[in-house]
């Protein structure tokens, strides 16, 4: 799905990958679920791309739902994948942080059971990754500037993307809760330190991001700073 000029979307918006076409080569930012591999050309194809073209997977962070098909692109095609120096020992062990929230039962075994049809309960982890720092600018397509957002993992990072009036925020809010069904802005329902990744989004402002790509849920058009009040609106952690 095209999200924006040379920006696509692998899955239908529960558990999102990305595409940031850059100079003819693919950054591939977060590998969402293992299923997602079978319509990868295909979404490249469609901006003109092939496996070939894509130069890098960098993860905002090394949670299941986000570390997806990283392994095999990385043992068959060769592509580097990187996350923030933190979350490196989650991706020899994936997992998942501990759940705080409402239940929204229909919502919930909807996502289990999409997660079921796209291999997430067997996610292999990654036997080879490099790692960045915050505030370091990435050398791969797009160059996205990584943005530290302890919380909802040790090493959740968002990607801004400048060029673009771009930020990939990973987990560190949603715009869906996959276990409520509820839309727009808000922490996501699993953090490992649900109060740290609300305290984090004060690093967030004062970026300068129209576009919002989070890891669960469909594109903020309507700018970074409106999402964050938004998030803080929804009050403080519980």
């Amino acid at each position: 799905m095209e999200i924006a000029p040379g920006i696509r979307r692998l899955g239908p918006g529960l558990v999102n990958a990305y595409l940031l076409e850059d100079g003819g080569a693919v950054t591939i930012v977060d590998a969402g679920a293992p299923g997602y591999w079978g319509a990868l050309p295909t979404e490249l194809a469609a901006m003109g791309r092939t496996l070939d073209d894509v130069r890098a997977v960098v993860l905002t962070h090394a949670h299941t739902d986000h570390i997806g098909f990283a392994e095999r692109i990385r043992r068959e095609r060769g592509v580097p994948v990187s996350v923030h120096e933190l979350d490196v020992p989650l991706t020899r062990k994936p997992g998942y942080p501990r759940w705080q929230g409402s239940l929204n039962i229909g919502a919930a075994l909807g996502f289990l059971a999409f997660a079921l049809r796209n291999g997430m309960a067997r996610v292999p982890p990654i036997l080879e990754v490099s790692a960045f720092g915050d505030g370091e600018i990435l050398d791969v397509p797009g160059r996205p500037r990584a943005i530290h957002l302890p919380g909802h993992s040790e090493g959740m990072a968002a990607l801004h993307v400048a060029s673009r009036g771009t930020i990939f925020v990973g987990d560190a809010f949603v715009t869906r809760d996959v276990l409520s069904g509820a839309m727009g802005p808000r922490l996501s329902p699993f953090n490992a330190d649900r109060a740290r990744a609300f305290e984090s989004l004060t690093r967030l402002d004062g970026v300068d991001a129209r576009l919002v790509l989070p890891g669960h849920g469909q594109p903020w058009t309507s700018g970074l700073s409106e999402a964050l009040r938004l998030v803080r609106q929804a009050g403080p952690p519980r």
